[in-house]
């Protein structure tokens, strides 16, 4: 279902809807994956949500963006009741294999390991989006507004005021509290005047689809090149997407070549486990960045996904962080509703904001010491870091650690994502 199949048009009078001043309880900006997730977890919550989003079609769609979907994601998701619904369209990884370019030990992480069925799963943009609006669709608390344009928003006693453009007209809603799911360069998050703190890498990153020979055996790789980090992601279809960092003026060499001499230097990153390989489609290129915001909240506003961080894409954890970020927002307000409490005071979202910003900036700093740790040929560092991997493999404990740490299993878990049931295909 398309977000212009589920738009619904406020009034234009500019009187609240009931007589406790406000017209909703929540207004979500951005109808990505983390703000639809944020609604649906909302489903029951009693609270009336308004999604505004800018833009009826996604470019992340268009260039067939792909995400590796961690355990506690799935968990969450299934928590919400709209697992079965993604899982049909996505690829399940039972190993993950992680190596030093050519350095002999291989660290294989397994799903016996944790006694799992699978270690994580990958999908493509529109195999998460798609379900996540058909669910957001059937649930009566939610309003989705599609296309729309926050103009300005203005804090005042009790509520917020959001002036809207929609059709060409600005309108005005009134809400307790709004959410910024909008996105790294989040407009909401600048108007508040909330500084952020980061750089931009050195590297960019090319993401294309490949379809190898041989099957890929539902195995994940994370190869550390000197020029950065080249992961392989298995697809449904025996496909494979690559994600392969190199620094700029390299990145963009690359994606100047003709298609058969990608290939060619592909192969000898990507290895010939798998065979011959056959590009499918267009190559994409972007440049990575970290980011933490200096707050996540603010009196009626809190900040969710990349509108509050950004790491490298290394592991793999970027959506995930922001999927947890909205399991644990609507945790922490539906629990302050149900007590009676005002959603949106500074007191409450705080609760937010101590429970997600460190656990990010642990995994923000995780991803970054990857990259420079492994990026690079200084001799003394090389030597660490491969005896750091040897003693992986070596030592169970350690070999656990890491993997939890990465799949999502470290760290307080929302009760969306404890739920007992087995994630089975």
């Amino acid at each position: 279902m398309s977000p212009t199949q589920l738009t619904q048009i406020l009034p234009s009078s500019h009187t609240p809807t009931n007589q406790r001043g406000y017209d909703y309880d929540l207004v979500i900006v951005g109808a990505g994956i983390v703000g639809l997730t944020l609604a649906a977890a909302l489903k029951d919550s009693g609270l009336s949500i308004l999604l505004i989003e800018a833009k009826v079609t996604s470019a992340a769609v268009a260039k067939g963006q792909t995400y590796a979907v961690h355990l506690l994601s799935a968990r969450i998701f299934q928590g919400i009741g709209i697992w079965d619904k993604i899982l049909p369209n996505i690829a399940k990884y039972r190993q993950v294999r992680l190596s030093d370019a050519d350095y002999s030990v291989v660290v294989k992480f397994q799903n016996s390991d944790l006694g799992l069925q699978e270690l994580g799963y990958v999908g493509e943009h529109y195999a998460l989006l798609q379900p996540l609006q058909e669910f957001v669709a059937g649930c009566k608390n939610v309003t989705y507004l599609c296309p729309a344009e926050v103009v300005s928003t203005q804090n005042e006693q009790d509520i917020v005021a959001i002036n809207i453009k929609v059709e060409g007209e600005n309108r005005s809603i009134r809400s307790k509290l709004l959410a910024a799911a909008d996105g790294s360069k989040s407009p909401i998050r600048q108007a508040a005047g909330i500084k952020t703190k980061g750089w931009k890498y050195w590297q960019s990153c090319i993401v294309a689809f490949v379809k190898p020979e041989k099957s890929h055996n539902y195995t994940a790789y994370e190869k550390f090149w000197s020029s950065g980090p080249f992961a392989i992601l298995p697809l449904p279809g025996n496909r494979c997407r690559i994600v392969w960092t190199a620094p700029h003026e390299e990145a963009k060499a690359l994606c100047a070549l003709s298609d058969e001499e990608f290939l060619a230097e592909l192969t000898k990153y990507y290895g010939d486990q798998m065979g011959k390989l056959e590009l499918l489609g267009d190559r994409f290129i972007f440049q990575v960045q970290f980011m933490q915001s200096d707050r996540y909240v603010l009196p009626r506003l809190a900040l969710v996904g990349d509108a509050a961080h950004n790491c490298h894409p290394v592991a793999g954890q970027g959506l995930n962080l922001g999927i947890r970020d909205a399991a644990a927002l609507a945790e922490v307000i539906q629990t302050a509703n149900q007590a009676g409490e005002d959603i949106g005071k500074i007191e409450i979202l705080k609760k937010y904001e101590s429970w997600r910003k460190k656990e990010n900036l642990t995994i923000l700093g995780f991803t970054d010491l990857l990259d420079r740790v492994f990026s690079n040929n200084f001799f003394p560092v090389v030597i660490v870091r491969r005896l750091g991997l040897y003693l992986m493999e070596q030592v169970p404990m350690l070999k656990i650690f890491a993997l939890k740490l990465m799949i999502g299993l470290k760290g307080k878990t929302p009760e969306l994502g404890k739920k007992d049931k087995m994630l089975t295909r």
